[in-house]
């Protein structure tokens, strides 16, 4: 009898402990986050490959998931990305470029020159990234994306435009990586 009872205890610990966290190449997702209190639920996750190379986690939470585009770019509530490295080493102007190449590749020419400052402001809070460290893209209606390296925060660039055209670079018509857009829609 109390084997069966511990058994069972046992057995609903690693049930709910799996319930509330993924592992992907290592690195764990949690299901849910609480910034500020503000619950997000994780959407989806997966790995950002380069050509062989696997380069980042990218996880994004909502506040109401969805998997459908149109809708996570309708709604105006908070959303965070996640991006956790797994490359040895990527430098700023690699990363500056690819933020560049997806704002450029996701907008039409006048929303491009319309975002073109904070695009640059965006670029400048970049820096080298190496594995382990962490890229939090913070979107709060009414002050805009907060971006924070390694928990530091960089700054702040306002807008929801911004935020939705940052959020295209993966979910957009031509996102960096076809598979992980799958993935950050859950699908």
């Amino acid at each position: 009898m109390f084997f069966r009872t511990g058994f069972m205890l046992v057995l609903l610990f690693f049930l709910c402990s799996s319930l509330q966290a993924r592992e992907i190449e290592g690195v764990e997702v949690p299901e849910t986050i609480s910034p500020d209190g503000v619950t997000l639920n994780l959407n989806g996750a997966g790995v950002r490959t380069k050509f062989i190379f696997d380069v980042y986690v990218a996880s994004l939470y909502l506040q109401n998931k969805s998997n459908d585009v149109q809708a996570i770019l309708g709604d105006d509530s908070r959303r965070r990305v996640v991006m956790d490295f797994l490359y040895s080493e990527v430098d700023k102007e690699t990363l500056t470029e690819t933020w560049t190449e997806g704002f450029e590749g996701n907008s039409t020419k006048e929303q491009f020159a319309q975002q073109q400052s904070n695009i640059d402001a965006f670029n400048q809070m970049f820096e080298t990234v190496k594995e382990g460290d962490q890229i939090v893209l913070d979107y709060v209606p009414g002050t805009g994306t907060t971006v924070s390296i390694r928990g530091e925060q960089k700054g702040v660039v306002a807008g929801k435009e911004f935020n939705d055209l940052l959020l295209s670079i993966w979910l957009g018509k031509k996102p960096g990586d076809k598979d992980l857009k799958e993935e950050l829609l859950g699908k």
